[in-house]
């Protein structure tokens, strides 16, 4: 897979890297236009989002909180109306005698209490029943409101409002049958209300009867029930069973099935946990769940709202984004182009010179009008062209120049020739007469000049140069009566270093003619020695003899001649010091600047010295092997 990456990209950075730089800078200018945008309307999209969802769920929200509103209105209703009925001692008197009431008590009655019991009724329209039941068998019932009890003993409720002795109990049906059976199609009957039910205790804990108290649900919650239809929201009621109750034409739950599901998994969530997941989705499309409960009669009140103009209006504002980003880019597009096309007019002129002059055309000159980067190439594209026809005549010069010198190279090589065999038969005459030390020291001067016509390159082995300031160790002690001592401490893997030819010999040689001078007691011991070391990825060679040293004024001048930049300051600076310190200071900067000329201005020597002590000359080169011919 990564390699796959990998040439695809090499197949599209070919790909781009062959477009013509107008291209290039129209895609360019695209990118960074539609990046910037794209996250300017990806966020502005997501914002209007959540406005419209946030909007659409406080609007909801308080339609809800409304409808909760009229409900616990409805509720105080109930709840007075049946407080009204048990207070009245007259009513608990009727219901809890034991004895049959004479004719004229039960006109009395009729007239004055059960009168106020109907303005009950009469005073709050939106109550549909007003029931008190007795279990009183001699009592005689006054319909609509007073009946006896064994009507209502096989209702569902019945028994559960016995167990609350007295406490309110809420309950939800779905029709409302008339427990006289007095029509068989009676209005309300079929249609859902609720009740408010409580158990009457005369003294307390002796039951005498019961309070019902109806509302139908389309009074209880008109907007529940309403005949608006509205196919964008839709409300619901759930009793302390979580039965759903609503409207039952253009709802909600005949399309979708698993609605009245997700609502009952919410309410069951709400009472265990006490959250509410507002969003559900169903068949592709969107709903909010908004609920709050109705803590007093046990229920919840749940608004079911569709997103599906919401989403219609977030899709229009998307495709208003997306259209608005694709005329801009296009817009964009059209002004770079011809922007660009003004603007590298010059340079198409240019790369049209550049390639006459590559197809081997004769340059006549070029003219750009105006400055800046094009200008400016040009410019220096005309300059390029005049060295390159200056550089043409000296090459052709230098190559006649060249035949010259080769036959000059093989003259040399005749009388390099001609010096090594004399040395040999002059070698061979001193080991004839048995003269050793003349035999050695011609073989180390042979060495030294075969070291020294031998130059095929600019890079030897450190061996090689090592071996080299041998010879000239052992052919300059014949001239001393004092022998100069060489103490290599180099490991074997740094033989096989890179250095510059004849980049160690001068230093070694200006120790030997300056170190010891012969205006001071001369030295027995004398002693050179080379240490090769490597830190931070550089090597350092340490040339130390043990002369006389250079005070820190002579120190100083020496500095002065090895970094001068100009030859000539450099032999005047050396010329203020004593005998033979002059030319030191020119061979140790002639080192120097070869050192820099060919590793970089990072590389080079530095001179350290004690007086009366020690002298060591420290080098610092790249760390480069030669392997055979290579460099490696």
């Amino acid at each position: 897979m990564h390699k796959r990456i990998k040439e695809l990209w090499s197949s599209f950075s070919y790909w781009w890297g062959r477009r013509s730089l107008q291209s290039r800078l129209v895609a360019a200018y695209i990118f960074i236009i539609l990046g910037p945008s794209l996250l300017v309307s990806v966020y502005s999209f997501r914002t209007i989002n959540n406005t419209y969802v946030r909007d659409a769920v406080d609007k909801n929200d308080y339609l809800l909180q409304m409808e909760k509103l009229h409900i616990v209105n409805q509720i105080e209703v109930m709840e007075r109306a049946a407080q009204i009925a048990d207070s009245d001692k007259d009513v608990k008197s009727y219901l809890s005698n034991g004895s049959a009431m004479t004719l004229g008590e039960l006109v009395d009655f009729n007239t004055s209490t059960f009168i106020n019991l109907s303005r009950i009724q009469l005073n709050n329209p939106g109550i549909e029943h007003l029931r008190l039941y007795s279990n009183n068998e001699s009592m005689y019932e006054i319909w609509p409101i007073i009946l006896r009890e064994d009507r209502v003993y096989k209702e569902p409720w019945y028994q559960e409002a016995l167990k609350l002795e007295g406490r309110e109990l809420w309950v939800f049906q779905n029709n409302d049958p008339d427990v006289m059976q007095r029509y068989v199609n009676l209005m309300t009957e079929g249609q859902p209300k609720v009740s408010l039910l409580r158990a009457i205790s005369i003294p307390a804990g002796h039951h005498v009867g019961m309070i019902q108290v109806d509302m139908m649900l389309n009074n209880f919650t008109p907007k529940t029930y309403t005949e608006v239809r509205d196919n964008q929201s839709q409300m619901f009621i759930a009793d302390s069973g979580m039965r759903l109750f609503t409207r039952t034409d253009q709802s909600f739950t005949e399309e979708y099935k698993n609605l009245e599901h997700a609502i009952d998994e919410r309410l069951q969530h709400y009472r265990d946990t006490g959250q509410w997941n507002i969003h559900y989705k169903e068949n592709g499309n969107s709903f909010l769940l908004i609920h709050t409960p109705l803590e007093r009669i046990g229920a919840s009140l749940i608004n079911v709202v569709s997103m599906e103009d919401v989403m219609k209006h977030i899709s229009q504002t998307r495709n208003l984004l997306i259209g608005a980003n694709i005329g801009f880019i296009f817009l964009v597009t059209a002004i770079a182009y011809v922007m660009n096309a003004f603007i590298l007019k010059n340079l198409r002129h240019l790369t049209e010179t550049m390639k006459k002059v590559r197809k081997g055309e004769t340059y006549t000159g070029i003219t750009i009008r105006g400055g800046g980067e094009v200008g400016e190439l040009a410019h220096h594209f005309s300059k390029l062209m005049n060295t390159v026809n200056t550089l043409v005549a000296q090459a052709v010069h230098k190559q006649a120049l060249s035949k010259e010198a080769e036959l000059r190279t093989l003259h040399n090589q005749i009388d390099a020739h001609f010096l090594y065999n004399t040395l040999e038969n002059i070698k061979m005459l001193a080991e004839i007469e048995n003269q050793r030390e003349i035999s050695d020291a011609l073989t180390s001067l042979g060495g030294m000049m075969r070291y020294n016509f031998k130059w095929s390159g600019e890079y030897v082995k450190l061996r090689d140069e090592i071996r080299h300031i041998q010879n000239y160790i052992e052919v300059m002690n014949i001239r001393f009566d004092h022998i100069i001592g060489l103490e290599l401490n180099i490991e074997n893997a740094y033989l096989e270093l890179e250095v510059l030819k004849m980049s160690l010999q001068p230093i070694v040689e200006n120790s030997v003619k300056h170190a010891w001078s012969a205006d001071r007691e001369e030295r027995a011991d004398r002693l050179i020695r080379i240490d090769v070391y490597e830190a931070e990825g550089d090597i350092f060679i340490a040339l130390r003899d043990n002369g006389y040293g250079l005070t820190p004024e002579r120190l100083k001048t020496l500095h002065e001649a090895i970094y001068a930049k100009e030859e000539e300051s450099a032999a005047e600076a050396s010329g203020s010091g004593t005998g033979g310190f002059k030319s030191g200071g020119i061979g140790l900067r002639n080192v120097h600047q070869r050192l820099q000329l060919f590793y970089g201005e990072a590389y080079g020597l530095e001179v350290h010295s004690e007086a009366g002590q020690w002298t060591t000359v420290l080098i610092t080169l790249p760390k480069v092997l030669l392997m055979g011919d290579k460099r490696a």
